[in-house]
């Protein structure tokens, strides 16, 4: 039997050997390690190879004299038929064939090159691409404006030292760790430069206003130090691009937002601290009349998923300098509780939990007020968006409220129900009976 059904980040198959597979082995030593398998074709099946005794005293002294690193290689039986199975592990430094450096990503491998290489071996170091010492810079080139609003809500948020909000600014940013020996990091320069675009293309935050996909009717940009993008990027959010509710209770006025501001800070504070700044694009902000999107350039730790995002996970921020002086100023969490937060914040709203999910390279989070035009867009039956607006409206769901919102039979509302679930817009709480009630996906 062979060791695995199909390929995989960890498996590939090749029907006969050629010296250009040591790629392949590079490309695991770079990722997770691996298994190459030589005298399986692409279907799995075993079709033999004749050599196998000479490749084994073959294969470990090529890969050796050009990756230089050890692997293991057994001739395995299945039947008549013998094949190879050559295992290579995880390497903690960087392994380069003739100077190209190949990874292994799923059940592909690739050449790294430009941006994605850099970003390779900062990590095979134990680096981040924000750590990285920027020359030319110095203490006297940034903002004091940052620099103030920085000390300002650290020393609201209690988790920096009152003396050392008091101490030189060189001190405060050795503290911060956004210094390398005489040079700042490029967390710094993002955090506290007035013009960090000088040193980081697309370092700032554009936001849109759409009344269809593609018409924009408005827009701005928002450039100057990260801690000063967030401030103005949250007040434009609130003042220019948000649609305020007012309503009475007893002789007070309130203002609602259609998406809870939390929510739509957190969103912001996710994307410019886990930004891949090493790209070129900067964090995008569309605003429609129904949802907000956010998209920044990047993509989730190795071996994460989306579905990681909606449950408790640890903090690993792609940036994590920036992630830390925004901590100590009191805009995030360390626990990788934004996610969580954004859901919640929803949940207390009754709006549909948001969406995470990648398109073009980015991460996407996306807040969504059910419209009926919106669920039109979607494809979902006209019959049935009546019953998705109510339960946005009031919270719950049911099989007899169906039947009397619609003069349906029990059976009948009974599949509209059950369509819902299927397509993702409602989830079901309780027993079956009387006693189950049907709410939106992730409110509660």
């Amino acid at each position: 039997m062979l060791p695995a059904t199909h390929e995989s980040q960890n498996t590939e198959w090749k029907e006969s050997w050629r010296d250009e597979y040591i790629k392949w082995l590079c490309g695991f030593a770079n990722a997770q390690g691996g298994t190459l398998l030589i005298g399986v074709n692409d279907e799995g099946q075993v079709v033999g190879i004749t050599n196998s005794r000479q490749l084994l005293e073959e294969i470990p002294n090529k890969v050796r004299d050009l990756l230089g690193i050890l692997v293991d290689v057994h001739s395995r039986q299945e039947g008549e038929r013998s094949y190879l199975e050559i295992v290579v592990e995880a390497y903690p430094y960087p392994i380069s064939y003739k100077g190209q450096y190949h990874y292994r990503s799923g059940s592909t491998k690739q050449e790294l090159k430009g941006a994605a290489l850099d970003k390779f071996l900062l990590r095979k170091q134990g680096k981040h691409w924000d750590g990285v010492p920027v020359p030319g810079v110095t203490l006297a080139d940034l903002a004091p404006e940052a620099l103030t609003l920085f000390r300002q809500r650290a020393a609201r948020s209690g988790r920096v030292d009152a003396q050392v909000l008091e101490d030189s600014t060189e001190a405060l940013l050795d503290n911060l760790h956004l210094l390398e020996g005489e040079y700042l990091k490029r967390a710094a320069v993002l955090l506290f430069h007035p013009r960090p675009e000088k040193y980081v293309t697309g370092a700032y935050v554009k936001i849109g206003y759409f009344t269809t996909e593609e018409d924009l009717r408005y827009q701005d940009e928002v450039h100057g130090p990260l801690l000063q993008q967030i401030e103005q990027t949250l007040e434009l959010l609130r003042t220019k691009y948000g649609k305020a509710h007012i309503r009475y209770e007893g002789a007070n006025r309130i203002e609602e937002y259609t998406f809870p501001e939390a929510a739509l800070r957190e969103a912001l504070l996710n994307a410019l601290a886990h930004k891949d700044y090493s790209g070129s694009t900067p964090v995008q902000i569309s605003v429609h009349e129904d949802r907000i999107v956010f998209w920044n350039e990047g993509h989730l730790p190795d071996s994460w998923t989306v579905e990681n995002l909606r449950h408790q996970h640890p903090s690993k921020p792609f940036n994590p300098d920036v992630a830390n002086t925004l901590f100590r100023a009191g805009y995030i969490e360390s626990w990788g509780r934004g996610t969580l937060k954004m859901i919640h914040e929803c949940r207390v709203r009754q709006l549909p939990a948001p969406r995470y999910y990648f398109e073009t390279s980015g991460m996407v989070v996306e807040f969504v007020r059910y419209t009926e035009a919106y669920l039109r867009t979607k494809g979902l039956r006209p019959e049935l968006i009546p019953l998705v607006l109510y339960v946005q409206e009031h919270g719950v769901l049911t099989n007899s409220l169906v039947q009397q919102l619609t003069g349906l039979s029990k059976p009948t509302a009974t599949r509209y129900l059950t369509e819902l679930e299927k397509a993702g817009y409602l989830q079901k709480i309780g027993t079956r009976g009387a006693g189950t009630e049907y709410h939106l996906v992730g409110s509660v």
